[in-house]
Order: C-alpha cells, then sequence, then structure tokens
C-alpha cells in the first residue's frame, strides 16, 4: 500500500463536481493526460478504453483521466474527447478544475509526476507537458494499492488483477 489519496473537488466531464467522497466504496484507476498530447497520452486512453470493455459494468470501479492542461481542457473539450473514445458516462471520469487543485491530486494524491514545459525549454508548440505515464488502482477506501506503466502492453492484465483482487476485500 502506498498512502491516501488525498481529498480534493474537481469537475468532471459533465460539469459535475466529483469529491474524494464520491469515489469511496468504489475501486478506481486514475491516470493524467491532456488532450493536446502528441505523445503517450493516446496510448495511455486507448489502454483505459480497453479496461473499461474488459470491466463488468455493474461493478462498484471508476476510471478517473486528470488533465495535465486544465486551462485548456474545459469539461466541454473532455465531453468531447471522452465522446471520441467511447469513454461510459458513469464509468470514466474525465477531471479539469484549478491547475494548482489538479495538479495537487495528481502528485500528492496519485504520486504522479506532471509539470509544465517552460515556453524556452519547448521541442514543438505540442511539447506543453511533462508527466506519468503511470496508471494508479486505488481501493475502495481510497488507499493507493498499486502502480503500472500505462504504456507497457503487460500492465492492463496486472491492473485487470488488482481491480478483481480489491473488488473481493471487505470493506472494514
Amino acid at each position: 500500500m502506498l498512502g491516501n489519496v488525498s481529498d480534493f473537488a474537481l469537475t468532471n466531464q459533465f460539469g459535475r463536481v466529483v469529491t474524494r467522497a464520491d469515489l469511496l466504496g468504489q475501486v478506481w484507476v486514475a491516470d493524467i493526460i491532456f488532450t493536446r498530447c502528441p505523445g503517450p497520452c493516446a496510448t495511455m486512453s486507448k489502454v483505459m478504453r480497453e479496461l473499461q470493455d474488459a470491466l463488468p459494468p455493474n461493478e462498484p470501479i471508476q476510471l478517473v483521466s486528470l488533465t495535465a492542461d486544465p486551462e485548456f481542457d474545459t469539461p466541454e473539450v473532455l465531453k468531447k474527447y471522452g465522446e471520441g473514445l467511447g469513454a461510459m458516462p458513469g464509468h470514466w471520469q474525465f477531471l479539469t478544475g484549478k491547475k494548482l487543485e489538479v495538479y495537487r491530486l495528481a502528485t500528492r494524491g496519485l504520486l504522479l509526476a506532471v509539470d509544465e514545459v517552460k515556453a524556452d525549454e519547448r521541442t514543438s508548440p505540442e511539447d506543453l507537458f511533462v508527466h506519468s505515464t503511470l496508471f494508479v488502482v486505488v481501493d475502495k477506501q481510497g488507499r493507493i494499492r498499486g502502480s503500472f506503466d500505462g504504456t507497457e502492453p503487460a500492465s492492463r492484465r496486472k491492473i485487470l488483477e488488482v481491480i478483481r483482487a480489491l473488488l473481493k476485500e471487505k470493506q472494514p
């Protein structure tokens, strides 16, 4: 176990506020992406879609994608992005909010790396953010229980194994 996810209040792709309390009682998988990403985000979102398709829809499981680019990735932008991926409403949430709050959840809550690339250090106009490619699995009590590289093909199977084990755990 790697620690507890801290409290947060961010906005999903439907304009609704989502908090840590809303996710308690559910197993969730989180990552950090951005919609204008020229790099690994498309692969990560494809893997998240594969997880969505492999998971039973009636189990208490949430997929959560934070944005590294909250100033551009508004709820409307995230909704369109999610629809393009075939994200199931109620099962896969895309979260945005004030940059400080999103980055606090990412770095302190989920132990994911994220940072903006300074304008003079960008290698291209799309080189906006550096972020982790990890998927973090969180248990029903809001505790981090695993971390997996979202770009590694073997990670999908490992994430599913952890989710299945966590679903069987009894709540205290």
